[in-house]
């Protein structure tokens, strides 16, 4: 079977003569087949010139014709032009072609048209697959280095959801970003439509779906704790502001890192109140450490632990409730199935580890982020986003940092991690649950500490006062004694910001 690959401009009257020849052949000859390839006129050389370029072939005018050797494989092989074809036609099928030059003129035009058409077809068929635009800010994070593959693996939104995603940094990082770029094109992830990149602040969060802050960097040093609270204010403002000025109305924002986690989500709130909603922080980092540690003094696997509930500042002064943790599949001298499971705080005898030993461990973690970092950091956003969309598993407690209204006591309008669980494409919390009341000690420690973070950051407080009433009692079920002064990032220089103007995207800081 002979198979001949006819391609020229769209308007050539010698591609459509060919065409309408090689359209003759097709119907009378048994084994004669046509593979026809267009392309318009301001194209139509750089076409021609990859095709000659990968086949080895020299030709510079349309058409160009190859037969493609279909019984052997291999690369095609080249035939010529208009005159080739023609004397090929004539010679081996005895067939030549009269068509008038008046109507070679009348069919290039009318192929010229049907291109036109084909494109704008194709263009609208795409449109209606909108993918579902990601932002990533601060994208030179090592989180975002992992997080980009979770993304484009079809794990997280499902493997029949396209999503683009958008680099957000300043022009400094314009390098970097173009070569993580071509990593994630590398990929080839058949869920990926698009990923770019962009540093015009005016352009920042157009029509996203999903926006992922990631921790952002001070280049200049941070002396105290309250230039590094205040610090965060600019940028929080900046992206409000751009996120109620682009980003689509629905749009899902998620806040993650392993410093002043709360308080950029709240600043945001504040800065975008039409979609305070739809910001959240997320705590599943938190949860994992502390279901690791405790897997390794059972000597059981992290995942057989759940319903870890992460209480108050999810970088700071938190509360590690294990009431509710139970662990499945445990090894000891009761037994079950599969969904059979036994309290934590049942099985662990050693109080003084479990007080003291634990709480240290996880205090330490917890102000320095030692661990948190790019592999758990990427893993807890995204697996959170996946609870978002898809819903949280069921009967399974999740902790997140939501706006508080009043729930457990705790005081409206702070942003303060609680148990909750997703569903239907929402978080809900679960006010419902037995036997969790906070002692009112340690929520004053907790509250106390997130009212003064904000209080400071906007500079309605001087000087930065932490909660200094600790009795054993707050230590107990892991209660994290944070020094904060662990948790000024140990970057340099920031050049100063016009708070008020985001036209100064170029000097504002984003994470390196």
């Amino acid at each position: 079977m002979a198979k001949f690959v006819i391609a020229g401009k769209a308007n050539c009257p010698y591609y459509a003569k060919a065409e309408l020849l090689a359209d003759y052949l097709q119907k009378n000859l048994p084994n004669f087949r046509i593979h026809k390839i267009t392309q318009r006129p301001e194209v139509w050389e750089e076409w021609l010139k990859d095709v000659c370029e990968n086949n080895k072939w020299s030709h510079k005018n349309s058409p160009i014709i190859w037969r493609e050797l279909l019984d052997r494989g291999g690369k095609g092989l080249l035939l010529g032009g208009y005159n080739e074809f023609l004397e090929h036609a004539q010679l081996y099928y005895g067939v030549t072609s009269s068509m008038t030059s008046d109507l070679m003129m009348l069919v290039a035009q009318e192929n010229l048209s049907a291109h036109i058409e084909k494109e704008q077809e194709e263009e609208a068929l795409k449109g209606l697959i909108n993918p579902l635009k990601i932002w990533i800010t601060s994208p030179s994070a090592p989180a975002c280095y992992n997080l980009i593959p979770i993304l484009t693996s079809g794990e997280v939104f499902g493997m029949h959801t396209e999503i683009s995603i958008t680099l957000f940094d300043n022009k400094q990082a314009e390098r970097h970003l173009k070569a993580l770029v071509m990593e994630t094109q590398d990929l080839a992830s058949p869920v990926l439509r698009s990923v770019s990149i962009c540093t015009k602040v005016e352009e920042a969060f157009d029509q996203a779906d999903v926006v992922i802050v990631l921790d952002d960097s001070a280049e200049h040093e941070l002396n105290s704790l309250e230039e590094s609270l205040r610090s965060r204010v600019p940028l929080c403002r900046l992206y409000g502001y751009l996120l109620e000025k682009n980003a689509h109305g629905s749009v899902r924002v998620i806040v993650g890192g392993k410093t002043f986690v709360n308080l950029k989500t709240a600043l945001l709130m504040r800065y975008a109140p039409s979609i305070a909603r739809n910001i959240i922080a997320v705590a599943l980092g938190v949860e994992g450490e502390a279901k690791a540690l405790l897997a390794r003094k059972m000597k059981t696997i992290p995942s057989y632990i759940k319903d870890v509930i992460v209480w108050g500042n999810i970088s700071g002064n938190n509360y590690i409730d294990l009431r509710k943790t139970k662990v499945y599949r445990y090894e000891s001298a009761i037994w079950g199935p599969p969904q059979y499971s036994r309290s934590v705080l049942k099985l662990i005898f050693d109080s003084e580890w479990l007080q003291k030993e634990s709480v240290a461990i996880l205090r330490d973690l917890t102000s320095t982020g030692k661990q948190f970092n790019g592999i758990l950091s990427a893993h807890s956003i995204s697996t959170t986003l996946k609870y978002w969309y898809h819903g949280s598993p069921p009967g399974e407690i999740v902790s997140l940092g939501v706006l508080s209204e009043g729930q457990f006591g705790i005081p409206e309008g702070i942003v303060f991690s609680m148990p909750v669980k997703f569903e239907n494409g929402t978080w809900v919390v679960l006010t419902d649950l037995k036997n969790v009341e906070i002692s009112e000690k340690i929520m004053n420690r907790m509250t106390s500490d997130l009212i003064q973070e904000e209080l400071v950051a906007l500079g309605d407080v001087i000087k930065f006062q932490p909660y200094t009433s600790v009795t054993d009692e707050e230590k107990d079920l892991g209660l994290s004694d944070v020094e904060f002064l662990d948790m000024i990032p140990q970057t340099t220089s920031e050049k100063p910001v016009n708070q008020e103007s985001v036209n100064d995207f170029e000097s504002l800081t984003m994470e390196s």
